[in-house]
């Protein structure tokens, strides 16, 4: 495929580094948008996403490369556009330094006027004469890591406190790396063995997931082109997976997704009740129920239920000891997904994780009376965080005595997970640095017999 965009890789970069960093977007979002309009060839396609991901998850590194190089204020496209330049200096081997400076002074002619030009190619000029500084200059060892791998200071505080340097250090770097994409085959059309033999014979390098029967990694080749996409897969981290897979689920159920958008836990619940039963998935705002609902349509799943409501309040549309299952995916800090979200790292602060905290445990206390006496309640989240995860669960059964965590729930995981290092009493702690995938909390409840 030629390109037929009017925009250069580096200039579609900068126009997406500056508004998710300036508080304007998702870079997610705005990446495969871009992509989608611009349509650039492939290897364009690769460049634009490494430019755009490698500059925003690590903008405080870039910040403190430059601090010696820019002595004054600067209009935040042209920080940006030094980032993404210094970024591509530092740590794009295959990109000569002449062919960065160059194509950003053109985009700072283009964009601003002949004295930002000069003032970009003097800055630069000067990186590559006198390199980057080192960051052993930084002495305390909890700083040179948030500033070496760009996580705001407050937060590694938080990790190491709980988790020791080494353990914060390899989940820092693990968010500076982007995973493989995974996909979950609808298991009421076809096989997973089918979908790999397809995909491998269509040039796909995939793998099979160890964390559930319905998983594919990919390991190369887009997806999203795969005429398989639209109808027979779903992506879906392989953590998320999981959840699914230990809700310990069967035909004919009547279950409860308490936070369900965007719909990919549901829809897997779905396809593993073979679609006989009822999923009431509710959602705070309409919009991301009516998400749900088309999602299941597309899948052809007729047994999910999307509507808007706020789950704290759920008892007046049902009765309690209505479900045999109950998901509570709460809504969470994201602290788990950085590889793939960067922008959260930077927006998120220590006043934001005790308010989800709070948000969460009012949220386990109003669906928890729902559940059947035999019945089971996942709690999950996507992030790392204590507070959110071990330390709610444990409020709840201190004071829920009736509940206790699902004795069989460490036997049920998969034999790969039943050594990691966040296996605890309280649930299943996965790192990103665990198994590749995203950070995530997952743990299962029922009432004592």
């Amino acid at each position: 495929m030629h390109n037929v965009s009017n925009l250069s890789v580096r200039e579609a970069a900068l126009n997406i580094v500056v508004r998710v960093g300036e508080g304007g977007g998702y870079s997610n979002l705005l990446l495969n948008q871009t992509l989608k309009k611009e349509r650039f060839k492939a290897n364009d396609s690769a460049l634009l996403t490494e430019l755009v991901y490698g500059t925003l998850q690590r903008r405080d590194t870039l910040a403190y490369f430059l601090a010696p190089f820019v002595k004054k204020k600067v209009k935040p496209w042209v920080k940006w556009l030094l980032y993404l330049s210094v970024y591509q200096m530092v740590y794009l081997k295959k990109v000569p330094d002449h062919a960065v400076i160059f194509e950003s002074v053109e985009l700072g002619k283009k964009k601003g006027h002949k004295g930002i030009s000069s003032l970009i190619n003097g800055v630069l000029r000067n990186v590559q004469r006198n390199g980057v500084p080192s960051l052993d200059q930084i002495e305390d060892p909890v700083e040179r890591l948030a500033t070496e791998t760009s996580h705001p200071v407050w937060l590694v505080k938080r990790m190491v406190n709980w988790y020791g340097l080494e353990t914060t250090k390899a989940m820092c770097l693990r968010n500076l790396e982007r995973k493989n994409v995974t996909v979950r085959v609808q298991a009421l059309k076809t096989s997973r063995e089918e979908v790999i033999e397809t995909l491998i014979n269509d040039g796909f390098d995939v793998a099979p997931s160890p964390l559930s029967p319905q998983g594919i990694i990919m390991e190369q080749g887009n997806i999203l082109q795969h005429s398989l996409f639209q109808n027979h897969l779903t992506v879906q981290d392989e953590s998320s997976m999981l959840v699914g897979e230990m809700m310990g689920l069967a035909p004919g159920m009547e279950v409860l997704d308490a936070c369900s958008a965007p719909g990919g836990k549901t829809t897997h619940m779905a396809e593993i009740m073979e679609n006989e039963g009822t999923i009431y998935a509710y959602d705070l705002h309409a919009k991301k129920a009516k998400l749900v609902e088309q999602k299941a349509k597309a899948l052809g799943l007729t047994i999910v239920e999307a509507k808007q409501g706020d789950s704290r309040n759920l008892r007046q549309f049902h009765e309690n000891k209505t479900f045999d299952r109950i998901l509570l995916d709460a809504p969470c800090s994201g602290l788990g997904v950085l590889s793939g979200k960067p922008e959260i790292k930077y927006e998120k602060s220590e006043a934001d994780i005790i308010n989800l905290a709070r948000i969460q445990y009012e949220l386990l206390e109003a669906v928890a009376p729902l559940l059947k006496d035999d019945g089971k309640l996942v709690y999950s989240t996507c992030t790392v965080d204590k507070e959110e995860n071990e330390y709610n669960v444990k409020r709840f059964l201190e004071q829920h005595e009736q509940f206790e965590v699902d004795p069989d729930f460490h036997q049920e995981l998969p034999e790969i997970c039943r050594n990691l290092p966040g296996l605890s009493e309280w649930g299943l702690q996965l790192f990103p640095q665990d198994l590749n995938t995203d950070g995530f909390f997952l743990t299962r409840l029922r009432k004592k017999e």
